[in-house]
């Protein structure tokens, strides 16, 4: 059986009343689950419209017109035409109902309580009409407008950053000829002289206990780079020599601050 189509001010709202009052009554079987099919599909370019409105949210926009799609066979299923209202009056509040569910459950970043979720979207909304209407406004103003406390707002407030969050891959606006750069580029790493800190300030005043030439020959071989050869040259000693006074000046310094450590 085909849906007959009515004009209508919207192309995606066809005339279904006998259709839905023939389901009513119809046993299950396959002529009612073909009847249903076709109700659904004649409605189905109505649930896509309404999914296009929450595109470019975080979701794709095929994910959205199947969330639509599965709550327009619901307010198929749950649709009573003996009440006397016409069936977008009934599905349009589903189906939005349903996608915001799924904003809901699917897309936040951070998991908040659904008082939050509710807190959000208020102070939303009133933030959008007073930037709307210019000037600057506080919690104070928003809380006028909602009818809520100042710590509502502020919740509802804080729970904004908790709904998406930017890919560290997001490129920033293009500065001089060298093109743009990512977030990712503009966050510190990890500093490997840190990991010396602890270490160096240890050894410092074990450092001072040295006798003169100890410390000297330290400082030429670790802080000049020089070899142990030119140190022995410089001294008029052997390079097995300098090697000797290096291995138990760092031995000696090694047990020292492991033994002030314990």
């Amino acid at each position: 059986m085909s849906v007959t189509r009515v004009r209508h001010p919207h192309d995606d709202a066809p005339d279904t009343m006998a259709e839905f009052r023939l389901l009513r009554i119809l046993p299950q079987g396959a002529r009612r689950d073909g009847l249903r099919n076709e109700v659904v599909r004649a409605w189905l370019p109505m649930a896509h419209r309404i999914a296009t409105r929450y595109r470019d949210r975080g979701e794709s926009l095929e994910d959205l017109r199947q969330v639509a799609a599965l709550a327009l066979v619901k307010a198929v299923d749950g649709f009573d035409p003996d009440r006397g209202g016409a069936f977008a009056s009934y599905a349009v509040p589903t189906i939005t109902g349903e996608l915001r569910k799924h904003f809901r459950d699917h897309t936040w970043v951070l998991r908040v309580p659904r008082r939050t979720q509710e807190l959000r979207r208020q102070v939303t909304l009133v933030c959008q009409e007073l930037a709307r209407s210019g000037g600057e406004f506080s919690a104070a103003d928003i809380a006028a407008r909602t009818h809520l406390g100042t710590d509502e707002v502020r919740e509802g407030l804080s729970a904004r950053n908790a709904y998406a969050v930017l890919s560290l891959d997001v490129e920033l606006a293009a500065r001089g000829a060298g093109g743009g750069k990512t977030l990712a580029d503009t966050l510190g790493g990890p500093d490997p002289g840190l990991q010396t800190v602890v270490d160096r300030e240890s050894v410092r005043p074990l450092l001072g206990a040295l006798s003169e030439r100890d410390r000297r020959i330290l400082y030429l071989r670790f802080f000049r780079g020089m070899t142990q050869q030119r140190i022995a040259a410089e001294y008029g000693v052997s390079q097995m020599h300098i090697s000797r006074v290096l291995n138990r000046i760092c031995s000696q310094l090694r047990e020292q601050a492991m033994a002030d450590a314990a």
